[in-house]
């Protein structure tokens, strides 16, 4: 038992003896562990200069492109009503009948008055054309002349009168047919037949909307449109010009199947919330968009040259918030801050501080810091999903393993330095 004891306490001074020599800077077994680390790999994605169509999300509500109140302009009772309600209806389409007796009676008083004038004309002009013939052989005065001219002028106004009045008496007795002033969808009835309406009345029958085409307006702030503005002139984004597209998202989260296009901008500022407002036309056969839906608008603001594109997924924030990435240059991990960045869907797009065939980090930043030497692996990202696959399509200068042998060291690196 006392030699097993001894045997022991031998074999525990040798181990930490060897342990001892390890931690030891200039020891060989750490020399040879050193040796034997392998560089860092991180998975990285070559930047390509491209143009880059710039859009921006807004607010906004569907309004109708042309809307009718639907009011008499007779007093009256309602007979009968015409329409289906919530159907389509077409301009001039009769939608209510108001009882027409009393109007159709001052119809046919005003035409027999037009008769009466019209029969005194012929005697009054025969008259004064015996009397022109007979003042110049001096058999009447002038005075009797003149006094038949004076007769045959006043039964010509009172035929014109006369012609006034069956006018409006047909006009007020074709207004007892209320007809559609626009085409488009109608509402309920707000009244019956048998009601009473009048003239002038502050409660519409019903409303009529046109809504194809349909109108959306949206709302955006008056900095961003100046920030637009400076963007153009100083030739960093490329203007769409006029009728820039539009498409929408509808409250559910689908995306509605017609494109549209700005109609036009309203020419001041709400003084209140620093907002003006843009009007977007698109065309409604479905009748899917209705007044008064809230909708979210993706307007093309236009094109901005070459730019770059880097994965949402290779983006941090730094120390003060700013946008930064890590690149491998010259073999040498670097990192950059990414002024001016602007997120666009899964993307970060990017003008200022990078070249065209950069490489940027997607996988592996975690593992590696500022200025530590790595081996790049180069990766496609999908662009639905985001995930990193393998490429062979860019081929390494140096002439390092491809990208399917060195994805797998990378993953035993991870696990290795997990444990």
């Amino acid at each position: 038992m006392r030699g097993n004891r001894i045997a022991k306490g031998v074999a525990t001074m040798a181990m930490l003896t060897f342990l001892a020599a390890c931690k030891e800077p200039g020891s060989a077994a750490n020399r040879e562990a050193a040796h034997e680390r392998p560089v860092a790999q991180v998975s990285v994605v070559t930047l390509r200069a491209q143009t880059v169509p710039l859009t921006t999300e807004l607010s906004g509500r569907v309004v109708a492109s042309l809307e009718a109140e639907v009011r008499p302009q007779v007093t009256g009772i309602i007979q009968k009503r015409l329409f289906r309600e919530g159907g389509e209806v077409k301009v001039g389409e009769a939608l209510y009948q108001i009882d027409p007796a009393t109007y159709q009676a001052a119809y046919d008083s005003a035409r027999a008055a037009l008769v009466k004038a019209e029969a005194a004309v012929p005697g009054a002009l025969a008259k004064a054309d015996r009397y022109s013939d007979l003042v110049r052989r001096n058999a009447i005065s002038k005075q009797e002349y003149e006094d038949a001219v004076d007769v045959l002028a006043q039964a010509r106004a009172n035929v014109a009168v006369a012609k006034a009045a069956v006018e409006t008496a047909r006009i007020s007795l074709d207004y007892t047919t209320i007809r559609a002033p626009i085409s488009g969808r109608i509402d309920r009835s707000s009244l019956t037949p048998g009601a009473l309406v009048t003239t002038g009345q502050a409660t519409a029958l019903t409303t009529i909307r046109q809504i194809d085409p349909i109108n959306v307006d949206l709302t955006q702030s008056s900095a961003s449109l100046l920030a637009l503005r400076q963007a153009i002139e100083s030739g960093r984004l490329q203007s769409a010009g006029a009728g820039m597209g539009v498409k929408l998202r509808l409250e559910n989260g689908t995306v509605y199947p017609h494109a549209g296009k700005l109609e036009f901008a309203e020419s001041s500022v709400n003084q209140t919330t620093g907002t003006y407002i843009l009007r977007a036309v698109l065309r409604n056969p479905s009748r899917l968009l209705l007044p008064g839906m809230y909708v979210r608008a993706v307007v093309d603001e236009g094109t901005v040259p070459h730019a770059f594109l880097i994965p949402q997924r290779a983006v941090s924030r730094g120390l003060r918030g700013e946008a930064t990435a890590l690149f491998v240059r010259n073999g040498k991990v670097v990192e950059q801050a990414l002024a001016g960045a602007r997120q666009i869907g899964n993307d970060w797009l990017v003008q200022t501080g990078v070249a065209d065939g950069d490489q940027v980090i997607v996988e592996g930043s975690q593992l590696v810091r500022e200025g530590d030497t790595v081996t790049a692996v180069h990766v496609e990202l999908d662009k639905t999903t985001g995930a990193v696959r393998p490429t062979r399509a860019v081929a390494r200068a140096d002439g390092a393993d491809s990208p399917d042998t060195l994805r797998p060291a990378l993953i035993r690196d991870r696990q290795a330095s997990r444990g």
